[in-house]
């Protein structure tokens, strides 16, 4: 994304016109315009003021991503009860139908019984809970699948 989509998204997200950002910054509506169409930049005061307006670091402005920033707060505010209502399974089916039909193909119960053995040695070897042990290994498997991943674009 660049940087006027940057600070449109930003502005939007707050509920702000280009007028409210404008007067709060001392400068014309159109110059919150051109900024925003990538006419021009702001300077970097403008620029912390901005960010400071619209409660982000000014990195946070400069690369805001309005998709994974309101992901981020759903994530922050889903209790763990509504966490247990969701069938992660089918919500991520969605998107990728394979998880809803490998069960079909894939011997589970062998995968599942190696899984159960990484998982116990974590629990063990670094006294980690349930949870936590389940989100160390999952986050692994991530790291080696972004690894091969990245190594077959190469």
């Amino acid at each position: 994304m660049n940087l006027g989509n940057s600070l449109f998204h930003a502005r939007k997200k707050c509920g702000f016109s280009q007028e409210d950002v404008a007067e709060k910054l001392g400068v014309s509506r159109q110059t919150i315009s051109k900024w925003e169409t990538d006419e021009t930049v702001p300077d970097i005061r403008q620029s912390k003021k901005m960010a400071v307006l619209y409660k982000m670091s000014l990195d946070e402005l400069i690369d805001f991503d309005i998709d994974v920033k309101e992901i981020q707060e759903i994530i922050d505010n889903t209790s763990e009860e509504t966490e247990e209502k969701i069938d992660w399974t089918n919500a991520w089916g969605k998107k990728y139908p394979i998880l809803v039909n490998y069960q079909n193909e894939v011997n589970v119960p062998n995968y599942a019984r190696r899984l159960n053995v990484m998982l116990e040695e974590l629990e063990q070897e670094y006294q980690y809970g349930e949870q936590d042990t389940m989100l160390v290994l999952k986050d692994i498997l991530y790291q080696v699948w972004k690894e091969r991943k990245g190594k077959n674009r190469k």
